[in-house]
């Protein structure tokens, strides 16, 4: 700038300086968005066997995936189905959030999300999560689960848990109706569900419905039974109502009748809290 005399002086600019730090906490923000995309991102870790199959360019083979989701449906696979020795643990899913610290243990046992292959028949995928997977995380998972298997007659089983409260129904529910399931498939599906269809107004919500709605997109044979119970942690009258599912799929899949009481002490709780609150 120059003066009347023809005096040049520098002139302190506000609108460049504030330009130059809001430059600078967009630079900041993006690379704390970056870090928390990665912190969040959902990462699998398989056996040597599988890695090496999947390094190669190859899919899993598999011809039935049988998905828990749920502390109910995943107590259901371990106590009647992975209680047997027919089954190995092939790899975990890692998926960080708010909620859930899942995979942080260096072995598969310790994961809250994990992956079986039957010994005998390799083609038949058992997972059970009951950790919980975030809705910017469920696209991530179904995407990275599913692109290591193979489609081809491919069937998806999906066995979740629900609170008896989401249900909506315009008939009255008595509690002693509750545990109850219903399903719902895919276009692709074509065997006859063991239980009525989820009737509307209800929906399925998380895992579940991003695997189907996966399923539905790519014409997948997938089915969802949604266990609706009035009871908050695992019990053994709502781990009952699974066993006429995997009991129709039958081939590799063996349901133990009665599991012993060590294996249903492990995932039942021996006492319920009662309330002493009356109304």
């Amino acid at each position: 700038m120059a003066t009347f005399f023809g005096e040049v002086l520098s002139v302190y600019s506000r609108a460049v300086e504030e330009d130059e730090e809001e430059l600078d906490e967009n630079e900041e923000d993006e690379q704390i968005r970056r870090e928390l995309e990665e912190k969040r991102a959902v990462h699998l870790h398989w056996s040597p066997e599988i890695t090496e199959l999947l390094r190669a360019g190859n899919k899993v083979q598999c011809s039935s995936f049988v998905l828990a989701v749920g502390h109910n449906a995943a107590g259901f696979l371990s106590a009647y189905v992975l209680a047997s020795a027919n089954w190995d643990a092939v790899g975990r899913a890692v998926a960080w959030n708010e909620r859930s610290r899942s995979g942080t243990g260096p072995s598969s046992e310790e994961s809250a999300c994990v992956f079986y292959r039957h010994k005998d028949d390799p083609s038949v995928l058992i997972c059970h999560v009951t950790c919980y997977i975030a809705e910017d995380q469920l696209f991530q998972w179904t995407e990275k689960v599913f692109d290591c298997l193979q489609y081809r007659e491919l069937t998806v089983t999906v066995l979740s848990d629900s609170s008896v409260a989401d249900y909506k129904t315009a008939d009255y529910l008595c509690s002693s109706s509750a545990p109850f399931l219903r399903s719902l498939h895919s276009s692709a599906f074509s065997d006859q569900p063991v239980c009525q269809s989820l009737e509307q107004p209800n929906i399925i919500t998380g895992l579940p419905a991003a695997v189907l709605n996966h399923c539905q997109v790519h014409r997948i044979a997938a089915v969802v039974y949604q266990c609706y119970s009035d009871v908050t942690g695992p019990d053994s009258v709502t781990l009952e109502k699974y066993k006429p599912v995997l009991t129709k799929l039958g081939g590799s899949i063996r349901v133990e009748s009665n599991p012993s009481t060590d294996v249903l002490r492990k995932f039942v709780r021996s006492t319920e809290i009662q309330s002493n609150l009356y109304i």
